[in-house]
Order: C-alpha cells, then structure tokens, then sequence
C-alpha cells in the first residue's frame, strides 16, 4: 500500500492530498529514510511524521483496505512515540496559551487587572 494512502486510512490526515504535501516538505520518514507519496509499506515498517509541530511514529501492523472507522484504526498501528515528544508539545501548548495573538488589538481593561492582580500575588508571596 502507498504512503500516503496508508497514513490517510489511519486517519493522520484528513485528505490523501495533505499527506503527499507532507511527502514533498519532507515530513515523513519510512524506516529512516524520506518517503515520497507512492513508497510502499508494509507490516513491519516504523513511519515517522512531522504534523501540528509533533513528530510522530508509528509501526504498521497490518494493512488496511480502506479507511475506516476511528475506533478500528489501532489494529492497523501502533504508536511508538517517546512520551518526552509529548510532554514537549504540551509545553509548547501551555506556552500559546499565554501569549496575545497577532490581530487581537490592546489588552482590555479585565486583562490589564488580571496582570494587575498576578503581580500583586507575585509580591505578596515573597514577603516573610
């Protein structure tokens, strides 16, 4: 089965397109070396893929027909990736989280009292 038909039918990617425009940014990896779309894979194969900032990898257990349902994809494969990559992501989340998008204009008046707020717990915490 093709690469990109395979990662599409595990649900990684919602369309087959997205998976061979990760193939062409060199993003995904079989068995250590780069993949184009139509490299085949097979039962055995480690794939390693680069999406959301995350790289992924995962063992092809068995080779599907088509895509199926969400429930049914963990017969197919088995994700070997480091727990450390995903604690890194979660940090990388909570570090978003704090920051004010591009396009979001000045702080309003409740954020410029929440910071307020957070200076003076701040300030309180370190008195003896």
């Amino acid at each position: 089965m093709r690469i990109d038909k395979f990662l599409w039918c595990v649900r990684y990617y919602k369309t087959r397109n997205m998976v061979t425009e990760a193939c062409k940014k060199n993003q995904v990896w079989v068995n250590g070396h780069l993949a184009k779309p139509a490299k085949e894979v097979f039962p055995g194969d480690e794939i390693a893929f680069r999406r959301e900032q995350l790289t992924r990898t995962i063992k092809v257990l068995d080779l599907p027909s088509s895509r199926m349902a969400a429930k049914l994809v963990d017969i197919y494969r088995k994700d070997i990736t480091p727990d450390e990559v995903y604690q890194q992501y979660e940090l990388l989340q909570l570090g978003k989280d704090h920051t004010r998008r591009f396009g979001e204009g000045r702080p309003t008046k409740k954020d410029r009292r929440d910071f307020e707020d957070y200076l003076n717990e701040e300030s309180v915490s370190f008195e003896p």
